[in-house]
């Protein structure tokens, strides 16, 4: 790998890991804080991590551009580099709209989907991706201006709104984007798609360095700032990298995760019924969401089961998932 790629992932490791403490502290001077509803006594932690996630992917990518402008004199994909950069940065603010208002304006589910639709505008107006798709019992389909216009918004407005589901737990969020991103990335890798899995692993370096601090027990929150961003750059890499089939088995998770509150009609929650002594239980008699479905699990392994113990399950199924996709794509 091109040492110059080493320097832009390291540079949105160090920027990530070292602006996030004063950060923490700011949040909780004005009090931009959350409840861990996953621990007994509810801490308040900090909120919106994904700002300062969203700060290294930015740093590192940006980095690449410039040395691929200035030194090496390329820009042939500067456009979609670009394209991907204004979709993670308009869903982001889209994000911080929802985590400081969301509450407040009483969003519905179904309202969610609408209000991150502004950010696939970037992708589509470049035409990123490869129209033709190769479907099961079809064969090959070109779908023409239908891609851009129809499928890149239902593929980003979809993942960005299915990563934020599939959350709650403490350092769950950050770890599936890392297992998620670091497939593709390889996938694009071993491609010879080089400025794709620039952006992936951009965004994973960031999240590593952010793994830190929102690992059990956790000093921040990601906040739907993290979540909508990186479910949108999984959705833009995979339309860049012509991926889309294998971010589909990736995202497996997230469609057994919004079936599974399907039930309920989305009103059951993710979070866990808490002990005092920091194990967890069922919340409710049913499964509704795929983190209920792991405590279950656990449960019949273990007497007593801790949240880490769920985030370390899921990101089990997803890395098995990774293995296999990997698999697929060399064989």
């Amino acid at each position: 790998m091109n040492p110059l790629l080493l320097l832009c992932f390291l540079v949105s490791f160090l920027v990530t890991f070292f602006l996030i403490p004063p950060w923490i502290a700011t949040a909780h001077r004005i009090n931009l804080v959350g409840k861990d509803m996953n621990k007994y006594d509810k801490p308040k932690i900090a909120e919106m991590g994904g700002l300062i996630v969203n700060a290294g992917f930015l740093s590192g990518t940006l980095l690449y551009v410039g040395i691929t402008t200035f030194i090496f004199g390329k820009s042939s994909h500067l456009l979609y580099i670009l394209a991907t950069i204004s979709t993670c940065l308009i869903i982001m603010i889209i994000g911080m709209i929802d985590d400081i208002l969301g509450w407040k304006l009483g969003l519905k589910q179904w309202q969610k989907p609408l209000l991150t639709l502004p950010a696939a505008l970037p992708m589509a107006a470049v035409n990123a991706g490869v129209s033709e798709m190769i479907l099961p019992f079809f064969g090959s389909v070109d779908f023409g201006i239908f891609y851009p216009l129809l499928l890149v918004p239902m593929g980003i407005v979809g993942a960005a709104n299915g990563f934020n589901m599939l959350a709650g737990y403490n350092g769950l969020e950050a770890g599936m984007g890392v297992i998620i991103l670091s497939t593709l990335g390889f996938i694009a890798w071993k491609t010879e798609q080089g400025y794709v899995a620039m952006l992936a692993f951009c965004m994973v370096f960031a999240l590593l360095a952010f793994l830190f601090y929102n690992w059990y027990p956790a000093k921040i929150f990601p906040g739907d700032t993290l979540t909508y961003s990186v479910g949108a750059l999984i959705a833009c890499v995979a339309i860049l990298g012509n991926m889309e089939k294998y971010a589909v088995v990736l995202f497996l998770p997230y469609f057994a995760d919004f079936v599974l509150p399907l039930r309920s009609r989305f009103k059951t929650e993710a979070f866990a019924k808490t002990n005092y002594d920091g194990s967890i239980d069922l919340p409710y008699d049913n499964i509704y969401d795929v983190t209920h479905f792991a405590i279950y699990i656990l449960k019949k392994i273990k007497k007593d089961v801790y949240e880490k113990d769920v985030v370390w399950f899921i990101l089990s199924l997803e890395l098995m998932l990774s293995i296999l996709v990997m698999r697929w794509c060399i064989l």
